[in-house]
This record gives structure tokens, C-alpha cells and sequence, in this order.
């Protein structure tokens, strides 16, 4: 976890936003790490001279580490295809704790994993994890949940609600309010 500032209350989280994106992207990324202010007591800070921080920067694909790693820690969003505001978000909450949705250790009672269409090599994105629930039920809408074809070696599902197939997932745009609930009950906000 990142550290609460024992004056304010708050848990400032420095980053470090590489020069490669255009004002456009970098303005993206901003709102997404804006956006954690007025829902809790998360603050994403420049960095100055802290010794853990985000480097966030274009590398091949979207993610981050799960939780503070100490140093700098990478956290990429690729100008081609992760600039969205709730791939922002997702990717922060990896590096604030988080895992993903359908990794829930609870979630074999709300979501089945479809192995046999998943894209060889991906398995691991469904590996089931004793994770982070905060005491929050399993969140069709959160931001953590992957879509339907996520990973798809066929163009199959590799996700199916349960026990209503027909349930819509895996297209939040933001944080749902569970996403915040979880946020806020991990670090006391």
C-alpha cells in the first residue's frame, strides 16, 4: 500500500508522466488521475523527490503492478489503444492494490471462466486470487472487469455471467461506486 500522510489524512501517490504523449493524451491521463479526488483521499501528486513513484509512460500494452513496489514502478498506457479514462482509472487501482474483477476469489459463484476460448499465453489475466474484496459484492460494472472476449483465441467468449448469461459486463467508463468503496475502505479515506 502507499503510505497516508499521518497531518493530512491523505495518501499521496507521486508519479512521473513521461514527455513522449501529446498534450491531448496528457490531458487524458491527468483526468484520470484527477478523478480520484473528489471520491476519496487518494491524491495522485508530481513527483518531486520521493523514492516511490509512477513512471507512467507508452509501452506495449496497458498495465501496472499490483500495489507500491517500491522505486520507480512502471505503469504504462500505450498511446495506441489505452488512453481512455477507464483504463486510466484501471490501471491506477492496479497500482493502488487491486486486481481485476473476474480474478475475485469469490468469483466462481458470479462469473464462469471459458478456458478453452482463452488466447494461449493469457491464461493467467483468469487465474482466481485471494484478493482485495473490501467487503463489496462482485461488480459486473466495475472498472476491473474485463469484457465478455476479453482474450479471445476465437473470437468466443471467454467470460459468461452467472446465473444470468444475458447480464451486461465489462463496459464500465468509469469507477463504479464499488470501485470507490474498496478504494476508500483499503486505505481508511
Amino acid at each position: 500500500m502507499w503510505p497516508k500522510d499521518p497531518l493530512s489524512g491523505k495518501v499521496f501517490v507521486p508519479y512521473v508522466i513521461a514527455s513522449h504523449y501529446s498534450s491531448r493524451e496528457r490531458s487524458i491521463i491527468l483526468r484520470g488521475l484527477t478523478s480520484f479526488d473528489s471520491v476519496s483521499c487518494i491524491r495522485f501528486v508530481p513527483r518531486t523527490n520521493q523514492r516511490d513513484y509512477l513512471t507512467i509512460q507508452s509501452n506495449n500494452g496497458c498495465y501496472s503492478y499490483v500495489g507500491r513496489r517500491g522505486n520507480s514502478q512502471t505503469l504504462s498506457l500505450d498511446r495506441q489503444g489505452c488512453l481512455y479514462h477507464s483504463t486510466v482509472q484501471h490501471e491506477l487501482l492496479h497500482a493502488l492494490g487491486f486486481n481485476h474483477e473476474q480474478c475475485r476469489s469469490d468469483r466462481d459463484r458470479h462469473i464462469r471462466i471459458l478456458w478453452e476460448n482463452i488466447q494461449p499465453g493469457w491464461e493467467y489475466a483468469f487465474d482466481k486470487m485471494n484478493t482485495l474484496n473490501m467487503n463489496t459484492p462482485y461488480d459486473y460494472k466495475s472498472v476491473m472487469q474485463y469484457h465478455r472476449y476479453a482474450f479471445s483465441g476465437n473470437n468466443k467468449p471467454t467470460m459468461m455471467p452467472i446465473p444470468n448469461a444475458n447480464v451486461n459486463f465489462g463496459d464500465a467508463t468509469q469507477m463504479s461506486s464499488n470501485d470507490v468503496r474498496r478504494v476508500n475502505a483499503l486505505y481508511k479515506c
